[in-house]
This record gives C-alpha cells, sequence and structure tokens, in this order.
C-alpha cells in the first residue's frame, strides 16, 4: 500500500510538473518573465534563483506550478511580460502544457511497446502476438466474481471441483467447465502480473441478463512485443487512438452533464485513480505505463476544454480578444477563471466523494 501511494503521488506529480514546464519552457523561448517554476506545493523546502526565475523544491508533491510574470494583466508594456506579447505568442506559451502532456503518453507508449504491452488476441496480430493465456477483461457489479476479487488483466490458468481440474487453453473451455457446475464452489488459479492465486469462486444457478454465472467477459490475451527501433511509431499510434477514444467519452459525459443533469458512475477522481492505479500496480511494468500514458492524454484534453480557470478557457480568451480587436478587460477576466476554479473544485469534491462512497 505504502509504495502505490509514493508511486501514485510521484505519478501525478510527474504529470502536472510536466504540463508546468511546458509552459515554463515556450514562456522562456520567447522571453517572458517567469518568477518560479516549482516541484509541490508550499512549504516550500528549499529554492534556488537563476536568471531571475526561482526554482523551487516545495514540501507536497502532488505536482507543480509555474508562475510567468503578466499572467494577471501586471506589466502590460514591459516586453518581459505575458500580457504584452502577441495574442499567438500568448496562445503558444499556453497550448505547450498540453502539448508535452501528449508528448509524454508518446514516450510512455512508445516504452511500452518496446517492452511488451499486454493486448487482446484479434485476427489482425494473432500471429505476432507471444504468450497467449484466457484472461478477464471485465467483471459485472455485484457478481460472484467481484465478490471473490476477480480483477480485470487477471490470467486463469486453471479451475478445480472437488480435485478434478482442468486447464484453460481457450475462453470457451472455462466457460463449458463453469456451465456444468453451477452451483458448485470453484478453486481458480490465476495469475496477476508475477503472483499465482487461488480464488474461490460459486457460479450462480441463475445470472442477470447479459450476464453469466461468474459475471466475466473472457478473452485470449498475450503480449506484443514491438523492436525498439520502430517502438515509437507504435506508441504514436497508440496515442492517436487514446486521443479519439477520450475525446468520444468525454463528448458523451459533457452530454449527460448537460442535458440529462448527472455524471456518469464511470468519472472517477483522485481516489477513484488511486484505487484503479493500485490495481493496475499489481499487473506490472506494462499496465502501469499504459496508465500513466492514458492519464497524461486525459490531463491534456481537460485542460483544453474551454472552460475558464483551465488552459482551454484562457485561450478562449485570446481568440476573443482577437475577434474584438482588443483586450477583455483583466478583472472580469480573473473573475470568469475564479469562478471557474470554484466550480471544477467542487465537481472534484463531489467525484472524490462519490469515490470514498463506493469504495465503503
Amino acid at each position: 500500500m505504502v509504495i502505490t501511494i509514493i508511486f501514485f503521488v510521484l505519478l501525478i506529480g510527474i504529470l502536472v510538473l510536466i504540463h508546468e514546464f511546458g509552459h515554463f519552457f515556450a514562456a522562456k523561448k520567447f522571453g517572458v518573465r517567469v518568477d518560479e517554476f516549482a516541484f509541490g506545493f508550499p512549504p516550500r523546502i528549499l529554492s534556488v534563483v537563476r536568471n531571475g526565475t526561482r526554482y523551487a523544491l516545495n514540501l507536497l508533491p502532488i505536482g507543480g506550478y509555474v508562475k510567468i510574470f503578466g499572467e494577471s494583466g501586471e506589466g502590460e508594456g514591459l516586453p518581459e511580460s505575458f500580457i504584452s506579447r502577441p495574442v499567438w505568442q500568448r496562445f503558444l506559451i499556453i497550448v505547450a502544457g498540453v502539448a508535452m502532456n501528449l508528448v509524454l503518453a508518446w514516450f510512455f507508449f512508445s516504452i511500452g511497446s518496446g517492452i511488451g504491452l499486454p493486448s487482446v488476441v484479434t485476427s489482425e496480430n494473432k500471429d505476432k502476438i507471444q504468450n497467449v493465456s484466457v484472461g478477464i477483461v471485465g467483471v459485472a457489479k455485484n457478481s460472484p466474481s467481484e465478490s471473490a476479487d476477480l480483477r480485470f488483466g487477471d490470467l486463469i490458468a486453471s479451475a478445480k471441483v472437488d480435485g478434478e481440474a482442468a486447464t484453460i487453453l481457450e475462453p470457451e473451455d472455462f466457460q463449458n467447465f463453469i456451465f456444468s457446475r453451477l452451483g458448485r464452489e470453484v478453486t481458480l488459479t490465476i495469475k496477476r502480473g508475477s503472483a499465482t492465486l487461488e480464488k474461490n469462486v460459486t457460479p450462480r444457478l441463475t445470472s442477470p441478463e447479459g450476464e453469466g454465472p461468474l459475471g466475466v467477459v473472457l478473452s485470449q490475451i498475450g503480449v506484443i512485443k514491438t523492436p525498439w527501433y520502430s517502438a515509437w511509431w507504435e506508441g504514436l499510434k497508440m496515442l492517436f487512438n487514446s486521443l479519439a477514444a477520450i475525446v468520444v467519452g468525454i463528448f458523451f459525459v459533457l452530454r449527460d452533464l448537460i442535458f440529462a443533469g448527472r455524471v456518469s458512475a464511470d468519472i472517477s477522481g483522485p481516489v477513484g485513480i488511486f484505487v484503479f492505479a493500485r490495481q493496475f500496480g499489481d499487473l506490472g511494468i506494462s499496465y502501469l505505463l499504459q496508465l500513466a500514458a492514458i492519464l497524461s492524454v486525459n490531463l491534456a484534453i481537460l485542460n483544453a476544454l474551454p472552460f475558464p480557470a483551465l488552459d482551454g478557457g484562457r485561450i478562449l480568451f485570446l481568440v476573443i480578444e482577437k475577434i474584438k480587436g482588443s483586450r477583455v478587460d483583466q478583472r472580469v477576466e480573473r473573475a470568469i477563471h475564479t469562478a471557474g476554479f470554484v466550480i471544477l473544485i467542487l465537481l472534484m469534491l463531489a467525484v472524490t466523494y462519490r469515490d470514498i462512497a463506493r469504495i465503503l
């Protein structure tokens, strides 16, 4: 648990810090003054000033921040002020954070491809996939499998009832074994990462519509290992595929929020992500790399949304400025961003409360 907490804190910290580094790097390149670049949040542990910028290490390691001179409208007319720069430069400084999260995701996907990523066997990849096993790719709520702590990514090696065992090579092998032993306790030998576990589960005599006796979705799972010289290309394809999937997912979430006034139960806050990270940590480094990459893509897309306090909201004000030919009143813009920040915090608290209630 302690190792998982440390990993989770560092992961979130890296994702946020890389995002802030994008703003920092672009501002420096354009000659905009950066007052502070910090890892973590105060209280400050130590700091050093170099070329007018304070580089700080803070006590709370959840992310980091960058303070760019002129972000709040100060220093207008001074060449080193953010507010004095043309719209296109301010746009690039703002969008650089999103870009860095996408670059980081590409890096994680590429490393994972080189190490070997777990994948579902399909007709297209069956010739290059290795170490094929029957794995769990879905667990139904309130099912015998959920009660037995079977998880996504578990590989089923064998099933046994009263000393009668079956080796599982195909999903059909497992299904036939289970359907012929409804109501009897089954001992499953599963592989979870590097660990081999035994789980006892009893198949239901009657199942809800769309579910089987155990409430699991099975598939053949193997490992696809890409040569290092082409892993970057596979990583890039995975980045674009995840981008498309997450954009579609966010569209449906926003649709439900706007038209139905509800947030999908699949949405998680920090607590839910931590639980998810803990489960992925048990499966090995390849799963963790995928999780880190997907979280980085999520952070990029969420920040790009045109909502106040987010990077996308700041870009929206730049678009308005470009259209009307003059800047939006800074007091009005700050008030709108503050309101947006409050709304985001309240939404995060609500989702976190739901995560905790779901766990308890």
